[in-house]
């Protein structure tokens, strides 16, 4: 049987050396081996299985969607799995460029420094509807971390003549530097702040 010990993401990044700092996300995020992020939706229809789903093909599947606030997926970008995919290789090779670090770092980095801690709920307690603070599950955190990323990546392409991996390389730099600029950083403070708020 071949040997898989040095299987590296896009014949570049080793992801035996990422760790995972938050530890409430250790269970939440996967830095499987894989040498193409791509399952074909192998877990799809498997309850909290996206656990085992490595994180740069959810950053894929979270970006295959086109369009402002008001209009999220027209349909543009169904199946264009392998368009995304050349774009966050093209991606993460800025982000080496720039940064001289391995990009899949920097992307788990700005998902923990996205990923929210509390959010709010309603409860309907007589007939009023009161919004209470709760902890957020592991998954929903990386869920919402890059989905903050994805929209945040979306929001500054938009009829933009700049390329979207530049900008996809941008925003995780930004995020994974924990830098309060950076919308998806903004919005994990805004979420944490309304969830204080209704304690």
């Amino acid at each position: 049987m071949a040997e898989t010990k040095n299987l590296l993401l896009f014949r570049k990044w080793d992801l035996s050396a990422i760790e995972v700092k938050d530890p409430g996300l250790k269970t939440a995020i996967s830095l499987r081996k894989q040498i193409l992020p791509y399952t074909y939706g192998r877990s799809a229809l498997k309850r909290f299985n996206k656990a085992d789903v490595n994180i740069v093909e959810r950053l894929i599947n979270k970006s295959m969607h086109f369009g402002k606030k008001y209009a999220k997926n027209t349909g543009r970008m169904t199946g264009k799995k392998t368009k995304l995919l050349n774009t966050v290789k093209t991606a993460f090779d800025i982000i080496a460029l720039k940064t001289d670090q391995n990009p899949v770092e920097v992307l788990v980095r700005a998902i923990e420094y996205s990923a929210p801690t509390e959010d709010t709920t309603r409860i309907v307690y007589g007939g009023t509807t009161y919004h209470v603070s709760v902890d957020v599950a592991p998954i929903r955190r990386v869920d919402l971390a890059l989905k903050f990323i994805a929209d945040a990546i979306k929001e500054a392409t938009f009829s933009n003549p700049k390329p979207i991996e530049e900008h996809m390389a941008e925003q995780l730099m930004l995020a994974a530097a924990n830098d309060p600029s950076a919308p998806s950083v903004k919005k994990r403070h805004e979420l944490e702040r309304i969830a204080q708020a209704s304690r």
